[in-house]
């Protein structure tokens, strides 16, 4: 088993951790490198050497880029820092490429491509043999409801028995609960954290950071103010889907028309399924797919058992199934997103039926209405599909954690996990 240990702020192994580190060595060597390198071995004094430099700053603002796309969304839970490395590595290298080429600046093939393969190897060395080797340390202040933070993995927990800054000096931050009556000393030891420029968490924050969810036991007035999403993005979102479904159209519509006679031919008509299902503001719409289904699976739409799917259902044909699997089934909500009843990231539309009952059973559900609902989701990525009360009680905890901390970069991190989601075929059903 891999020991995992906490780095002291003040070790000398610290360094290699800092993103300063991880920066100035990408630049060495995924820029750098291949500029030096490549120019030293071209004899050719006719070739333009503009090409060369243009191609250095490509590949040193790719890789300052992907950093930065990493670091805005590693800050969200659920995800190895691993998981970022390829998805921000590509993203940023095919900008760079795609901004070469809309300027018509001359560029260098041989160095950008060898920028974008050090970048890579870089990168995941850094993270295999440094990063995956340390998990964060954190240091509780015993009072309140911080007990509940130990059931979290994947973190070093240090409870503190006195209030001594150096006691938690082999972590790197302090979590404590504000509402709680902390005595004097405790109040001076977090004073006195902040003033020496340590990070010290509120436990609620910490909690939702590590678990992706926002508890919904209490939730209260003020709870749901916290939870109004930016409209400004939204409004941004909502054309950004747009244009988005639109350019997708020409390469969805042969894949969708496929998919279609594969339907007609092996399981006849009709070849689309056609559901209610609850949007943003609680407005019904009605949502289009590819059948999956035996046509008797859906001879009721309004019957409660009917409208979900379980394990391993055996109304779903083998066709059906391949789909799902792939997700080519949401294909015609493309659709939907045109006609800006659903976005491409969001809490799942339910059906009609399935919504009114878990609107009855559980409080605060009809909250989750307050944005667009999405082909995929942050419940979706992290839990999988799901129609039992219980287990939508689990996924409401998501959907609100989506909403609290509705931002372009939870939507750029659901979609590395759905991409990965999709190639894995988890969660379906």
């Amino acid at each position: 088993m891999l020991q995992v240990t906490p780095i002291k702020p003040g070790n000398k192994q610290a360094f290699v951790l800092r993103r300063r580190f991880e920066l100035l060595g990408a630049l060495v060597v995924a820029a750098l490198v291949p500029w030096a390198g490549l120019r030293w071995l071209i004899t050719d004094t006719t070739f333009d050497i503009a090409a060369f430099h243009n191609s250095l700053i490509a590949n040193a603002l790719a890789i300052l880029m992907a950093l930065w796309i990493r670091i805005s969304v590693s800050t969200y839970p659920g995800i190895r820092g691993g998981q970022l490395i390829l998805p921000a590595v590509v993203a940023a290298h095919a900008t760079m490429i795609m901004l070469l080429l809309l300027s018509r600046l001359p560029y260098h093939r041989p160095s950008l491509a060898a920028g974008f393969a050090l970048h890579l190897l870089w990168a995941y060395g850094i993270y295999f043999f440094v990063q995956r080797r340390v998990r964060p340390c954190i240091a509780i202040v015993p009072f309140g409801t911080t007990d509940k933070l130990t059931t979290i993995d994947n973190v070093e927990w240090h409870r503190l028995h006195r209030p001594v800054l150096a006691d938690a000096d082999a972590c790197g931050a302090i979590v404590a609960d504000f509402s709680a009556d902390l005595p004097d000393e405790w109040e001076a030891f977090l004073a006195d954290a902040a003033i020496d420029g340590r990070v010290v968490y509120q436990v609620q924050q910490l909690y939702e950071s590590l678990t992706g969810r926002v508890e919904i036991h209490h939730l209260s007035e003020n709870s749901f103010g916290s939870l109004a999403p930016a409209r400004a993005y939204m409004a941004v979102k909502h054309f950004a889907d747009f244009l988005l479904a639109l350019a997708l159209l020409p390469l969805a519509l042969p894949v969708m028309a496929g998919c279609a006679l594969a339907i007609r031919v092996g399981d006849g008509a009709p070849v689309l399924f056609r559901q209610k299902r609850i949007g943003r503001a609680g407005r019904e719409f009605t949502v289009t797919k590819f059948r999956t289904m035996r046509l008797a699976g859906r001879l009721d739409p309004d019957n409660r058992e009917a409208a979900m799917t379980g394990d391993g259902d055996v109304r779903i044909t083998r066709l059906g199934a391949f789909l799902r699997r792939n997700r080519l089934d949401e294909l015609p909500q493309l659709w939907n997103i045109l006609k800006g009843e659903m976005s491409f990231i969001g809490p799942r539309p339910e059906a009609h039926v399935l919504s009114s009952w878990y609107t009855s059973e559980i409080p605060f559900y009809r909250y989750r209405h307050v944005v667009r609902p999405g082909i995929s989701g942050w419940a979706q990525v992290n839990q999988g599909h799901v129609a039992e009360v219980d287990e939508v009680h689990l996924k409401l905890q998501y959907d609100f954690f989506y909403i609290k901390y509705f931002s372009p970069w939870l939507d750029l991190l659901i979609l590395f996990r759905t991409i990965k989601t999709v190639l894995t075929g988890w969660g379906a059903r």
